[in-house]
């Protein structure tokens, strides 16, 4: 008997001790949910007394409500049997709808809107009179959470398909513009398609950039910004190359937009006639049915949701020897000792000379690295399962950006990094050591062959990462919109594009006549 009132007691006071923990953890949440700020949040906090009417969405949020919990219950009402009241449901949430539709604030609800909220509470009142379960209302609440989480799911996807889908097209303007140059181009008389001071072009005293672009606009904003911030432009020297499709326009934009006093030269790399199959191991690949059947047929997405992963596999600039041109800089430029190699997608904001009296230490490449503690090393860009790669790579190895490079020309053709690069290129025609793009190959060709340059110098992010420092960007030589949200897309992100566009005269006729607009 002892022993049971022991038993008792102890159990009472385990009860007792449970109530006040519950009756503490109540009270926590009603003081935090008090500090909650709801006009940051969006003002969720629609049930408390203090709040009332203050919402500017309220009601379109009662409303919402109202039409989720009416869902439920025209559920139970049919698998009751009761399809007088499961028609009344459906009739008053068809109501409901009409009356929100796409509204986000009260003052966009349509007028009836009140009526239609008394009405559906009427009959949710009524239903829960007759259907109430809290157990299966649970279960019901919970299986919808899943279907708007998978929902949700799928519609991420479909937006990261579309993203990659507009990130690789050209914009009806720019196209409109390269057009517009490549006919007025070839209506020029041979003799004036030449630029002055061609003699510059081999001159090692002069500062030379390597730009490969296919993009008309984004080349004239590279080389404007260069020269508008350079402190003697007619010491800089820019060898353009572009495809036989923007080879008029390109030649006749700078024709007609020459640089001030700094020299320039347009080249079409299908006229590189060294530049074959037998030789870059890159157009052999490009030339072979596995290839072709990778890029073109294989796995052909049905829907939007199974295209967005293996979308960016099949985008055109893996495809365009432009972007594997940067492995042959001393092929093409054999007479220059350094180069400053440049992407289409940077803005230029400070003098760059200053790159050149950068002490190399016998490397290669100057780069700024990018790698944090765990995200921008080798391993995340090269697959370690490979005996290859993991007997000669370091996991942990720092990563660097592409987009501005000073390359040692005569270091490169001491240590043959063309050659380096075919090995490492033709080991990977099955992509077994790396799956796309330049800066893999990149980053294992120079691997202990490049120098770090200061952060200062390069800053990247702008095509993709919303979140960077103000102060960082103004301070930095280049800016870099690597990423998606290209500056001269509509889904550039706002806040980064004044950087890009005050490049561009959008004054001048063959823009203007084109639409293109800041």
């Amino acid at each position: 008997k002892l022993r049971e009132i022991r038993r008792e007691k102890r159990a009472m006071d385990l009860v007792r001790k449970d109530d006040e923990a519950l009756v503490k953890l109540e009270n926590a949440a009603i003081e935090r949910s008090k500090a909650v700020d709801s006009a940051v949040l969006g003002k969720y906090s629609i049930w408390r007394k203090e709040n009332e009417n203050e919402n500017s969405d309220s009601t379109v949020r009662l409303m919402r409500d109202q039409i989720i919990m009416a869902r439920v219950y025209s559920v139970l009402a049919k698998s009751k049997n009761k399809h007088g009241l499961y028609q009344e449901l459906q009739s008053r949430i068809k109501e409901s709808h009409r009356a929100v539709g796409e509204a986000t604030a009260d003052a966009e609800l349509h007028r009836s809107a009140p009526d239609r909220m008394r009405a559906m509470g009427q009959v949710l009142t009524k239903a829960r009179e007759e259907l109430y379960d809290c157990k299966v209302i649970s279960q019901r609440l919970r299986a919808m959470l899943q279907s708007a989480d998978e929902q949700v799911r799928s519609l991420k996807k479909q937006s990261t398909f579309l993203s990659q889908l507009a990130a690789k097209t050209i914009p009806n303007s720019i196209h409109c513009l390269s057009m517009r140059l490549t006919i007025d181009y070839y209506l020029l008389p041979v003799e004036k398609r030449k630029f002055p001071r061609s003699e510059n072009l081999e001159n090692p005293e002069l500062y030379h950039y390597a730009l490969f672009s296919d993009n008309v606009l984004a080349a004239s904003v590279v080389v404007n910004s260069t020269i508008m911030n350079a402190k003697e432009p007619e010491k800089h020297v820019f060898h353009l190359v572009t495809d036989k499709l923007n080879f008029g326009a390109m030649n006749m934009w700078f024709l007609l937009n020459p640089p001030g006093k700094a020299t320039i030269h347009v080249e079409n790399v299908d006229e590189f006639k060294w530049l074959n199959s037998s030789y870059c191991p890159v157009l052999r690949q490009l030339e072979s049915a596995a290839m072709k059947e990778f890029y073109f047929k294989a796995d052909r997405p049905t829907t939007l949701s199974a295209g967005s992963s293996n979308l960016k596999y099949r985008n055109p600039k893996y495809l365009s020897m432009l972007n594997h041109l940067r492995f042959y800089l001393p092929e093409i430029y054999p007479k220059l000792d350094k180069i400053l190699f440049l992407d289409d997608d940077i803005v230029v904001q400070k003098d760059l000379t200053g790159l050149w009296d950068v002490d190399l230490n016998g490397m290669v490449n100057g780069a700024v690295f990018t790698c944090g503690e765990s995200f921008h090393r080798f391993d995340k860009y090269l697959n370690f399962s490979n005996p290859h790669i993991a007997r000669n790579f370091d996991p942990n190895a720092c990563g660097w950006a592409y987009g501005m490079n000073i390359f040692d020309l005569k270091q490169w053709k001491n240590k043959d990094i063309t050659g380096i690069y075919h090995k490492w290129q033709t080991m990977n025609e099955d992509r077994v050591l790396w799956k796309l793009g330049t800066l893999p190959p990149g980053l294992m060709t120079f691997y202990k062959l490049t120098h770090p340059l200061d952060k200062s110098w390069h800053v990247l992010g702008l095509g993709y990462n919303p979140s960077i420092d103000r102060s960082e960007i103004d301070n930095a030589a280049v800016a870099h919109y690597n990423g998606n949200m290209k500056p001269w897309l509509e889904l550039a992100m706002t806040k980064y594009r004044p950087y890009w566009t005050r490049y561009i005269k959008y004054d001048h006729p063959y823009i203007r006549g084109c639409n293109l607009s800041e």
